[in-house]
């Protein structure tokens, strides 16, 4: 039985985070550890969805609490695919923030992921129909 709930960064292992990380190909996050860990704690909101005692999906959320929220990761094992734990992970994220009026992410250009986002109520910035507008990133 998998549940999900909000998390303190020193209440997860890195180890699994690590493992997490790795099982996704999220690469760039695990040739840094000690830098995930900080983004962990840094991180306004985590959850976390675990299968007994193994960690099996984890989302974060950075946020001012007032305008912005930003979406960082989603995250779930392959072998935990199409269970509904992703959107459980966004839903209950994002619980807090129901009076945030930006709700922003950045993530690679799959068609599967394009399907995802856009299953929990995200638009493209180039599809938006609520007015012109445009997003910019850096990455260093």
């Amino acid at each position: 039985m998998t549940t999900i709930g909000v998390v303190d960064a020193k209440d997860l292992l890195l180890s699994e985070v690590l493992a997490l990380y790795g099982a996704v190909g999220w690469l760039a996050y695990t040739k840094d550890p000690d830098n995930l860990r900080r983004a962990l704690e840094g991180s306004s909101t985590l959850v976390a969805a675990h299968d007994g005692q193994t960690l099996v999906g984890l989302a974060r959320v950075v946020s001012d609490g007032a305008s912005i929220c930003y979406l960082q990761d989603i995250l779930v094992m392959p072998s935990h695919h199409r269970r509904g734990i992703g959107r459980a992970l966004a839903e209950r994220a994002l619980e807090q923030y129901p009076h945030v009026r930006q709700k922003v992410l950045i993530t690679d250009d799959e068609p599967q992921q394009k399907a995802f986002y856009e299953a929990l109520g995200y638009t493209q910035t180039e599809e938006f129909e609520g007015g012109s507008i445009r997003a910019f990133v850096r990455f260093d």
